[in-house]
């Protein structure tokens, strides 16, 4: 549904940091813009999981951090324990990027068990996991591939990029994710969204969380 409001739209979005040069004072402002606004999340890097929960502790904001971030080539056990130590931590939701080699080596079945097992370590948490797919990377037919496989493996949401590819969310992409992902498998568009009206036009394609650097222009420039 499209938002009317900008409390509604506030909804949608994930403000997010995860720049390298982060530091705690723009961790601070960040929070500080999420609670003034109301976001659904912030989204940082690990290390800022612990000061996320302190600043955020009195408000419905849920944090969000990153796991195999950004290549998604880690080995399998240091994802499944950096999940742990972000849950332990404080994080509410995991944005886990695939193994995108595997994916396009067509080993379907250990991209599909490496997702499985973090959405179960996340679900004892009573945590969301992200599943990350980097779509400037695939070609439509590996895109409909990772569709099948967040499907099966429990992710509760599939997610378009990371924001370090060659390019970001596309209208296209978040309809093709629509068409082919389970319908309880909801959409994250992320990576470019820079104006209201194109995250308005991929919430319409289907999009339920926009993740953006940008949420503080965005919310104010609202309509």
């Amino acid at each position: 549904m499209t938002p009317k409001t900008k409390e509604e739209f506030a909804k949608y979005i994930d403000s997010t940091l995860l720049r390298a040069d982060a530091t705690e004072n723009d961790i601070r402002v960040l929070c500080k813009d999420a609670i003034k606004y109301n976001f659904a999340a912030v989204c940082v890097n690990p290390c800022n999981i612990e000061l996320c929960k302190n600043l955020l502790q009195n408000s419905k904001i849920s944090i969000a951090t990153v796991v195999g971030f950004p290549l998604g080539a880690n080995i399998s056990n240091v994802k499944f324990y950096e999940a742990g130590m972000a849950l332990l931590a404080g994080a509410s939701e995991l944005d886990m990027v695939i193994n995108i080699g595997k994916l396009k080596e067509k080993n379907y079945s250990f991209v599909e068990k490496e997702i499985s097992e973090i959405v179960r370590l996340s679900s004892e948490a009573k945590a969301l996991v992200k599943i990350i797919i980097e779509t400037a990377l695939l070609t439509e037919a590996e895109k409909i591939e990772a569709c099948k496989i967040v499907s099966n493996s429990g992710g509760h949401f599939i997610k378009t990029s990371t924001g370090f590819a060659k390019m970001g969310a596309t209208i296209e992409d978040i309809e093709l994710m629509r068409k082919y992902c389970d319908p309880k498998v909801k959409i994250k568009a992320s990576g470019g969204i820079k104006t209201v009206d194109f995250a308005l036009k991929l919430i319409e394609a289907g999009a339920e969380r926009i993740g953006t650097s940008s949420g503080v222009e965005l919310i104010t420039n609202f309509a």
